[in-house]
């Protein structure tokens, strides 16, 4: 799969753009605040329908302008696909495929696969674990529909079981309203809490020989998927909850509250992992996202590496470029503001590349 064509209307400081890219390397070379990185975020939001930074629609338009257009032309096991994205303030967005006009945007979600590794990926390991879990939620929802729609219904009934908590305040509960979201949560929080620990079985494997490859194994790493109920006991944990979760408004116990354990040498990475470590650990992370996707898909995603090299030293720089120019992997984009950096890099590789440079929102 690759992105032949991507043409930009009015995207954040993009006021128009057409560009042509080349099946590997697409490196976008440019100082910092120029408009590198929203190039990458028009790509990702053709694959997944929202801006990677999840920034409001109205917040992605040109400042001045009325709308957005983004549309992508792609090949895709011979076939070619039109997709466009269309944003106008105040109104809702319009995805289409091939001219038709997608009635839900989750129909969308997994057919351009894509992973992008940016400097904002630092929040899954500073942040909660709402950031951990959204990682695992979104590697899965791009090819398993039947996890994504069970997540999307779980969701649902927790935000109406936490309106009903909330709207029962001082007041008398509507118990056999509460049993409907309870059945709910229980029944599509098992089968979201099983394939998370699935597929994290298999996704620690990858992840770990992505390390090591990054590092030349001067580490050990692992991931551990923790969770304040055990597998299929949801129901008597809502159960032994009820009071807490009446007198605080809202449900505290649940799959919305499992988390990821990131661990270096046995310890979290976030208390004793150095910079580069951190820097490491994510794009392992990510790489071994690329990884499942492509094994489960049998599509190559396209991987999109936004300022990735920062504080990341030279051996380890190399590294990731001739890991990323093998075979398995596909379509490439990348930002940097090293021109002949990159460019000595990617010559060595015997992969196709091309240099774009970026100022003030415009390309050459």
């Amino acid at each position: 799969m690759r992105l032949k064509k991507l043409n930009i209307v009015n995207f954040k400081n993009i006021a128009e753009a057409e560009v042509v890219f080349c099946a590997g390397f697409n490196c976008f070379i440019g100082n910092n605040g120029v408009g590198k990185t929203n190039i990458l975020d028009a790509i990702y939001q053709l694959s997944m329908c929202k801006s990677y930074f999840n920034l409001p629609d109205s917040q992605n338009i040109r400042h001045g302008e009325p709308f957005f257009v983004l549309q992508g032309k792609y090949e895709q096991k011979g076939e070619e696909l039109d997709i466009y994205c269309g944003v106008k303030r105040g109104q809702k967005k319009i995805f289409k495929k091939n001219q038709k006009v997608y009635t839900k945007l989750s129909e969308h979600i997994g057919l351009l696969p894509l992973v992008m590794i940016s400097p904002e990926d630092v929040t899954l390991i500073e942040g909660g674990s709402e950031e951990r879990r959204r990682l695992i939620d979104h590697i899965i929802c791009q090819c398993d529909r039947t996890y994504l729609h069970a997540l999307i219904r779980y969701n649902r009934a927790l935000s109406q079981r936490n309106a009903l908590l909330k709207a029962s305040a001082g007041r008398e509960l509507d118990r056999e309203a509460l049993e409907i979201w309870d059945e709910q949560l229980i029944e599509c929080g098992q089968e979201v809490q099983q394939k998370r620990l699935d597929f994290l079985e298999d996704f620690k494997e990858v992840f770990r020989e992505y390390y090591e490859l990054i590092s030349a194994g001067k580490e050990k790493v692992s991931l551990h998927y923790c969770s304040s109920v055990k597998e299929g006991d949801l129901k008597k944990a809502l159960k032994e909850a009820f009071e807490r979760d009446r007198l605080l408004t809202y449900t505290t116990v649940g799959i919305h509250r499992d988390d990821i354990s990131l661990e270096i040498e046995g310890y979290p990475v976030k208390k004793i992992g150095s910079q580069g470590q951190k820097k490491t650990f994510l794009i392992a992370l990510k790489l071994a996202q690329y990884v499942w996707l492509y094994r489960m898909n049998r599509l190559k995603p396209m991987l999109l590496l936004d300022d990735i090299f920062d504080k990341l030293d030279a051996e380890r720089v190399e590294q990731i470029i001739r890991i990323v120019g093998g075979d398995i992997f596909g379509q490439i984009f990348i930002t940097d503001t090293n021109r002949e950096h990159i460019d000595e890099m990617l010559r060595t590789q015997g992969k196709e590349y091309t240099l774009f440079r970026v100022e003030g929102g415009t390309l050459f």
